[in-house]
């Protein structure tokens, strides 16, 4: 649906706002999973976990070869490449997004019941940035505090 609001402004410079019965947003700034977390949950659902599932804007690979592990970084701080800076804040509460296929949009439940059966409906963090920047990939990762 596309609803026009009202603005004041001339009729060819209107705003409109997309509306979806689905929520599509995250309610914290950034996001992170870990290649390890990813690899574990196909392991253990038996299923080709496409990473893009989880929409993170960081997905890291952990030293530790256990999924999960940047579950023990909620309340620790990062650095990631020369100058940005985050706060790991909370573990992220997975919805039905995971569930939908990102090349086709396809769902497929499963993902979700078993991330919610054997990881109370959690998998990878969020987190607070402290200091902006920019990342790229390869930068290294490094534990502030």
């Amino acid at each position: 649906l596309m609803d026009t609001l009202y603005t004041g402004l001339p009729a060819a410079e209107q705003l409109s706002v997309c509306h979806s019965d689905r929520a599509l947003t995250d309610g914290r700034p950034v996001s992170m999973i870990s290649r390890q977390t990813i690899e574990q949950l196909s392991m253990e659902t038996g299923m080709a976990v496409d990473g893009r599932r989880f929409r993170a804007n960081i997905y890291v690979d952990m030293l530790q070869q256990d999924g999960f592990s940047e579950d023990q970084l909620v309340g620790r701080t990062l650095r990631l490449g020369d100058r940005v800076m985050i706060a790991i804040v909370d573990r992220d509460p997975r919805c039905a997004m995971i569930t939908y296929d990102p090349d086709t949009g396809a769902a497929n439940p499963e993902l979700l019941r078993h991330v919610t059966k054997a990881h109370g409906r959690q998998a990878g963090v969020y987190a607070a940035v402290i200091s902006e920047g920019i990342v790229k990939l390869g930068d290294n990762i490094e534990l502030v505090a």
